[in-house]
């Protein structure tokens, strides 16, 4: 899905106007809706920093937006090889239906932190099934994932200005002893 559909999806599901999205975003008022309607056709593509206004705006993760060509039949086989390539994906018949299993790679690796992020998923999706969780709080945890995914400890690497205040307030402080 191309990232003009995937800020289409979420703009839609929000229930604001492309104009509302747009003045959000810092655009003028008499283009801010012709801005975003170029970005969910396609005719323009944001780069970074507006990427994250956009999810910031959309109110999702960055990530969400940018997904692979699943919007054919082509690009989604694609995909799903790849998946194979990368994690293991293999694809398997089990009483009659086809099922999609995520297993060893061809290196005979376990992709371990892929299994735990799949079962987290598939847990999330009981709860809603379950009526535990609204669909709300569902799809908060997907598309946000994985700020609310408590099944793994996930890194946060602090920005190279954070670091390098950090190094020299530190270097500063060895200094002195």
């Amino acid at each position: 899905m191309a990232i003009g559909e995937r800020i289409h999806y979420f703009r839609v599901k929000r229930g604001i106007t492309q104009k509302q999205l747009g003045l959000g975003l810092g655009f003028p008022e008499r283009s801010a809706d012709v801005r975003v309607a170029q970005y969910e056709s396609g005719t323009r593509t944001p780069k970074a920093d507006l990427m994250a206004a956009l999810a910031y705006g959309l109110d999702v993760a960055p990530e969400a937006l940018n997904v692979p060509d699943i919007d054919s039949l082509i690009g989604l086989m694609h995909t799903l090889f790849t998946l194979e390539d990368v994690y293991g994906l293999t694809v398997e018949e089990a009483d009659g239906e086809v099922c999609l299993r995520f297993g060893r790679d061809p290196d005979n690796k376990t992709p371990a932190d892929l299994l735990t992020a799949v079962r987290e998923w598939r847990r999330q999706a009981a709860s809603l099934e379950a009526g535990e969780i609204t669909r709300e709080e569902y799809d908060r945890w997907r598309h946000y994932f994985p700020k609310f995914d408590t099944s793994q400890h996930w890194v946060h690497v602090p920005s190279k200005q954070l670091s390098d205040a950090l190094t020299a307030t530190f270097k500063n402080r060895l200094k002195d002893r």
